[in-house]
């Protein structure tokens, strides 16, 4: 047997288990991974909720979680590119929160050793999620680029990869992440009212692209800063995707095992830095989603699967 987070029923936090199954065995083509990591993120938080029921309805009892990072224990038939023992980072839709994982091998990502696990997990599928909105835009040599959330478990790497294309970025921001984003070469900009002057005074030539990843208005304010819905990305408002026929593109438009694996290589050559908030152990994982609803996270809060149960939400070293 093997422990899984599962709900029953619509609701809050409060509805999460932990339960025990009976541990995995992969099938041709696939292999059994022992999770040691799996982030948590926002959109999950709606599934549970029932807040996407419309388009992806529950199948109670649910699994939850979506990326990972572990070891391969056992293959399947079939299987020749990995082994036992090998790391690698995968994406498995509602599997992920679990003490084992299968998955199709020909989707499974290399883990570069010098990466650790908390820093892997995530980048099947916020640092894919950051890849789409980047290519989405196509930012420039010189171009001035607006991130939304630029802490956030997307913005942060988002920024990163449109400062890499030699863009000057300008991340949205609260006060506490306003040194942090700075440090990382990104020009912060407070959110609220009032957004769209402070950006002109920072950016008194114009701004030629938007990555939102927040929401909030942050579209309506680039259209009214001159900016073409054509080099708008939101992955938090579908509503202006709607109203301004601005792209939406995520996760599901960029995955592929070769990209976790080179974002992977820049996060181990030290050009992608992938904030971790905190760890919590998965007996916590009711208490790891309370804080990320409270959406003042930097980075990624993850669930380790091998922390001992007693061991409390620990803060990983700030950049």
């Amino acid at each position: 047997m093997s422990r899984a987070v599962r709900f029953s029923r619509y609701g809050g936090p409060e509805v999460l288990e932990i339960v025990q199954v009976p541990k995995p065995s992969p099938g041709p083509g696939q292999v059994l991974v022992r999770a040691i990591v799996a982030p948590i993120n926002p959109g999950e938080i709606g599934i549970r909720e029932g807040a996407f029921a419309d388009i992806w309805p529950a199948s109670f009892p649910e699994g939850q979680g979506n990326d990972f990072a572990g070891q391969v224990v056992e293959v399947g038939v079939g299987v020749t590119g990995f082994s036992a023992g090998d790391e690698v980072i995968g994406y498995a839709p509602r599997r992920a929160q679990a003490d084992y994982v299968v998955h199709d091998a020909d989707t499974l990502a290399r883990k570069p050793p010098a990466v650790c696990w908390e820093e892997a997990a995530p980048l099947s599928a916020v640092g894919v999620t950051a890849w789409a909105g980047v290519d989405a835009v196509n930012p420039q040599l010189g171009q001035v680029v607006v991130v939304s959330a630029a802490a956030g478990g997307v913005g942060v790497l988002a920024a990163q990869l449109a400062r890499l294309r030699g863009a000057t970025v300008i991340g949205t921001v609260g006060p506490r992440n306003v040194d942090f984003v700075r440090s990382l070469g990104i020009i912060p900009v407070l959110h609220g009212p009032g957004l769209a002057e402070r950006i002109r005074q920072v950016a008194p030539s114009g701004v030629d692209a938007l990555i939102d990843t927040f929401g909030d208005g942050h579209v309506a304010t680039a259209i009214a800063l001159g900016v073409s819905p054509q080099r708008i990305n939101t992955i938090a408002d579908r509503a202006a995707v709607r109203r301004y026929g601005v792209h939406d593109r995520a996760q599901e438009d960029a995955f592929s095992p070769r990209l976790v694996e080179r974002l992977a290589t820049m996060v181990a050559d030290k050009r992608l830095l992938v904030p971790i908030s905190a760890v919590y152990p998965l007996e916590q994982v009711g208490q790891a989603y309370v804080e990320l609803a409270e959406r003042h996270t930097r980075g990624k809060i993850v669930l380790s699967l091998v922390l001992d149960a007693d061991t409390r939400a620990r803060p990983i070293e700030e950049h």
